[in-house]
């Protein structure tokens, strides 16, 4: 396989590690652990790094290698931002080319998140944490959306929405409570808004509604934060070595 394919399939599961929490934030990625996890050559492993880091998901440090990064919290506030722009645009665009099948998909899509929400804010009531179920919401979430991108058709604002997207790291930060119910509820009820008014045809209406979504889940991470700061004020040291698994 060429170094260009090898360095491609390389990015991208290393992408997906980092932003499933697989790879949490502060850990080293050596080249030569790399090289032979893959078996690969150096050649597509320091490519796809190059790949990462260009993607703010990783930053190249002198005599200590490369390091998964954890965004600072104006970093993040400013992706929400980018992200509710480009994500109520391309809500705008799609609203009036929604078919009949289009709009039974996102109801779709609508009703696995609502459903995945209950079953978050009913395991904070039991005390309970899942990680794999936190994950599935945030899937789900963006899967809401991908159908709204696959009918606007919009690759450019979805490449760079979806690269704003990558900034929402999900392991170190992830939290529920009674104190955060609400906020899920939120979330869950803004998807309904918006399928409603693109269902109405109200491309104005469900361009706002999806901005102020994606704000409010901005909001909703920062309160995360806020509660897993207060939860861990002398955090665990990160691994020096991680290993990737396809």
């Amino acid at each position: 396989m060429p170094d260009g394919n090898k360095a491609d399939d390389l990015a991208l599961a290393l992408e997906e590690a980092i932003v499933s929490g697989e790879i949490p934030p502060g850990s080293v990625l050596r080249q030569e652990h790399l090289s032979e996890q893959f078996q690969v050559s150096r050649t597509p492993v320091r490519e796809a790094l190059r790949r990462l880091a260009a993607l703010g998901l990783v930053s190249f440090e002198p005599n200590r290698g490369v390091r998964v990064r954890m965004l600072a919290r104006e970093e993040l506030r400013e992706a929400f931002l980018v992200r509710a722009e480009l994500e109520s645009l391309a809500t705008e665009i799609a609203t009036p080319k929604m078919s009949s099948a289009d709009l039974k998909e996102l109801e779709a899509a609508e009703r696995r998140f609502s459903g995945i929400t209950h079953d978050l804010v009913e395991m904070s009531h039991a005390g309970r944490q899942d990680l794999e179920l936190a994950r599935e919401w945030l899937h789900a979430n963006h899967a809401f959306h991908d159908v709204i991108y696959a009918v606007a058709e919009v690759p450019l604002i979805e490449r760079m929405a979806k690269a704003a997207r990558r900034t929402f790291l999900v392991k170190p930060v992830w939290a529920t409570g009674a104190d955060l119910d609400e906020l899920y509820r939120k979330n869950d009820r803004q998807h309904r808004a918006i399928r409603e008014a693109m269902t109405a045809r109200s491309s104005q209406g469900a361009r706002v509604l999806a901005r102020e979504h994606v704000l409010s889940s901005g909001r909703l991470l920062e309160a995360i934060l806020d509660k897993v700061s207060a939860q861990t004020r002398d955090p665990s040291p990160v691994p020096s070595d991680v290993e990737v698994r396809l």
